[in-house]
């Protein structure tokens, strides 16, 4: 058994640990409200913009353009969101399995990465990071997402990577979130259910062309989903820390209790060793 100053001198570190982590869990539930807040405002943005390009593509005879079709790389360029910090459960985790999962090899991968955690951990994979926007994850803005679909589409238009990917998480609620892998470009027009009515048969006209409008379109299309999935992970790395937190700081008060009832064992044992050897003293004197 362990003696009553080792006892001691644990709690005293647990406590000091469970002060930090329900600092953090406060810290992380503030942020949380403000994160969830932005997220919930822009999402139906990102709905309506999806809703758009569905229905254009889904009333346009084939194009040919290239967003519309696979580049001459065989290479996919991989947008991954993570966060900046770790301690917080199995966020970071499942956004680099997801990528690791993916069935994309390594050396067919391009990574704009988002986050230090997910770079950091695909690196030791063997993937290749072509740009870090780590910093962007802070408060992110939709001129970051701009930012990064630049980037990314340049590299497509000059046939450095041949399809373009979207890994983040989807924030559902403040316990639960998704992580998410949907590919940007090109867009598959396929994937579009067909209209029934005789009304959506119609097909899209377009002015002044095809290729102005889509130009113009998808990029924006792109644009927006960036910047929800930036969003929306803010949203979800603050409640996976904000619970990793809570669930720390119970484990530490369920220590407390523990390591509280064997110091009051071991205090009871010493006392009753003190009286024993009290009354041995006496009997032996008498």
């Amino acid at each position: 058994m362990a003696t009553m100053r080792e006892i001691k001198r644990r709690k005293a570190s647990i406590q000091s640990t469970q002060q930090i982590t329900n600092a953090m869990k406060l810290v992380s539930t503030v942020k949380l409200q403000k994160s969830r807040a932005k997220a919930e405002r822009t999402r139906p943005y990102t709905d309506m913009m999806y809703a758009t390009v569905h229905h254009v593509l889904s009333c346009t005879e084939q194009v040919d353009h290239p967003y519309l079709k696979a580049g001459a790389s065989e290479k996919k360029g991989i947008i991954v969101i993570s966060s900046n910090r770790g301690l917080a459960g199995g966020y970071n985790s499942n956004i680099a399995r997801l990528v690791l999962n993916s069935g994309i090899a390594p050396e067919q991968t391009v990574l704009y990465a988002v986050g230090r955690k997910g770079r950091e951990t695909l690196c030791h994979r063997g993937y290749t990071v072509a740009e870090d926007y780590s910093d962007r994850m802070e408060s992110p803005e939709y001129a970051d997402a701009l930012e990064i679909g630049r980037k990314v589409l340049a590299d497509y238009m000059d046939q450095k990577i041949g399809e373009i990917y979207l890994v983040y998480t989807s924030f559902k609620n403040t316990v639960s979130h998704e992580p998410k892998m949907i590919k940007l470009l090109p867009v598959e027009t396929d994937q579009f259910e067909a209209k029934d009515s005789e009304e959506d048969e119609l097909l899209m006209s377009y002015e002044p062309g095809e290729g102005e409008v889509l130009d113009a379109l998808i990029p924006l299309y792109m644009n927006s989903l960036i910047y929800g999935a930036l969003v929306e992970s803010t949203a979800s790395e603050n409640g996976a820390r904000m619970q990793a937190m809570d669930s720390a700081t119970s484990n530490a008060q369920e220590m407390l209790e523990h390591l509280s009832l064997e110091y009051n064992r071991a205090r009871q044992a010493s006392i009753t060793q003190e009286i024993t050897e009290i009354i041995a003293g006496a009997n032996a004197i008498n």
